[in-house]
């Protein structure tokens, strides 16, 4: 691979780190620590969602997430020429 390309192939591919990592990083800490009084007031099924976010719902947005950057990155891949 050319050095340009190589160099957008990983730009790219820290670009997606960047962003998944936000919004996992807005999950677990923010909707899962710092909102999760006001989160407790909607219920989800008889759990408030602050609590199911804090011990849940952070691992299931992180489970989502690598299955984002897995497609994604087949996306890059298929774009850079490093997947036919």
């Amino acid at each position: 691979m050319e050095p340009e390309r190589y160099r957008g192939y990983w730009k790219a591919n820290v670009s997606i780190v960047r962003i998944l990592m936000i919004v996992w990083g807005l999950v677990s800490l923010v909707f899962g620590i710092l909102l999760v009084e006001p989160l407790n007031a909607i219920s989800f099924g008889q759990i408030p969602l602050g609590f199911w976010i804090a011990q849940q719902g952070s691992v299931f947005v992180f489970v989502i997430l690598i299955f984002v950057y897995a497609v994604w990155m087949d996306k890059i891949d298929k774009k850079y020429g490093l997947r036919k």
